[in-house]
């Protein structure tokens, strides 16, 4: 990422002194205290919450203003970085001033610049981690939710949509407790893997003393050189039956909310999917295709030729049985009747340590008006599922993701005018 050549805050230099005094340490060392970079910047009298626009000159750049966040309809990039986080503060003002500092901030990560210009003064800590600089923005979207704990913490109950709620327990779930929940989650997604751990590492570290990660995890998708759908560890292509990203008609049906503080926001259903590779390895590709319902290379249905034919689960052959085996995934998904938006991402993250086998798999992420929708789609699936044989779901979490951000307005600012 490059640096704007603008004049920002971050150009004047601080002294030692003068950070010594604003942080309060001693002789021994200079430390952002608590109230994190922002405070520090804030108590010198620079403008933390002043508007930045949308570049129209970077390069591989996602616009951050619009009716809609970033990062739900925007073309699929190639890399993920999804955090869950806790909140440490105590007050809703401090929250709302939280999103405000956080807005032009976003806006500069999407523009590929730093997150404050490089200053000379090397006695503080920079403004910004450094690690994308000479990056461009490589599409980068970043998407905020929140989640229903956050409206317990805070004592904003009367504003947390009925439909924001824990997703029931369904069958093959081990969830484990680190990988679960959350108040607030950023999706930072990019085509470079670093700009995406970039972007959250540094609005988590612009918000020290105020937010703490509890549970993240990188993933990463590769397509055809030629275009296509995407294929996870199983090998199988993910997210053909997803509703077009250009269809507005079709997106109000299946992801915009409608209503309410949330209208243009969408909920964020996200779930750590363990795929058992081994056992998958060992299974022949007939019964990989049959447990999926469709051909592993063509992506197709079973009984079709082509990945985008439609199809009849209640077909049959001239013997009477399902074309598509009645326990596939593909049949008892559609026999749910819902719909959602998929945009979800293989992971790898090293080895088991108790069996020694990959601990690697799906981090599953879907965008959908009501979260109901995709609790209809996993109850129909339920135990018949023959997907069940080879994968574990150990993490989830519901974020209500906010409408999208007009300049001079900030994230989640509907939010706080319903206070």
């Amino acid at each position: 990422m490059t640096a704007s050549n603008e004049e920002k805050w971050m150009n004047k230099k601080i002294s030692r002194r003068d950070m010594l005094k604003l942080t309060g340490i001693g002789v021994a060392g200079v430390a952002i205290g608590a109230s994190g970079l922002g405070g520090v910047m804030k108590a010198m009298g620079y403008d933390v919450f002043e508007p930045v626009a949308d570049s129209t000159t970077a390069s591989n750049k996602v616009n951050f203003y619009g009716n809609h966040q970033s990062g739900i309809v925007t073309p699929v990039q190639t890399n993920i970085y999804f955090a869950s986080l806790n909140v440490l503060v105590t007050s809703k003002k401090e929250l709302q001033e939280l999103f405000q500092q956080w807005t032009p901030l976003v806006v500069r990560l999407m523009n590929g610049e730093l997150m404050a210009d490089i200053s000379s003064n090397t006695r503080v800590p920079t403004g910004d981690t450094g690690e994308a600089e000479g990056l461009d923005a490589a599409n980068l979207s970043i998407t905020i939710g929140v989640g229903a704990s956050l409206f317990d913490k805070l004592g904003m109950q009367h504003l947390k949509p009925a439909e924001l709620k824990d997703l029931p327990h369904f069958p093959k779930d081990q969830l484990l407790k680190e990988y679960t929940g959350g108040d607030l989650c950023i999706q930072a997604c990019a085509d470079d893997p670093q700009v995406a751990f970039h972007a959250v590492r540094n609005l988590v570290r612009a918000a020290s003393g105020k937010v703490e990660i509890k549970w993240s995890q990188s993933g990463f998708n590769s397509f055809p050189a030629g275009g296509g759908t995407p294929r996870n560890l199983f090998a199988f292509k993910d997210g053909t039956v997803n509703p077009s990203i250009t269809d507005e008609k079709d997106l109000k049906k299946v992801v915009w909310v409608d209503k309410g503080w949330l209208k243009g926001g969408s909920y964020l259903v996200a779930r750590k999917v363990q795929m058992h590779l081994e056992t998958w390895d060992r299974t022949s590709l007939k019964d990989q295709e049959a447990t999926f319902g469709r051909y592993r290379d063509s992506g197709a249905p079973m009984g079709k030729t082509k990945e985008f034919d439609d199809f009849d689960v209640e077909a049959k052959d001239d013997k009477g049985n399902y074309i598509m085996p009645d326990t596939s995934h593909v049949h008892l998904a559609r026999k749910s009747g819902a719909r959602i938006l998929r945009r979800s991402y293989s992971y790898a993250s090293g080895v088991m340590s108790n069996t020694g086998t990959h601990d690697a798999g799906l981090i599953f992420i879907s965008f959908q008006k009501d979260p109901a929708q995709f609790t209809t789609i996993q109850n129909s699936l339920g135990r018949m599922d023959k997907m069940n044989e080879y994968i574990t779901h150990r993490g989830s979490a519901v974020f209500a993701c906010f409408p999208g951000v007009q300049k001079g307005s900030f994230l989640g600012e509907a939010l706080f005018n319903a206070l």
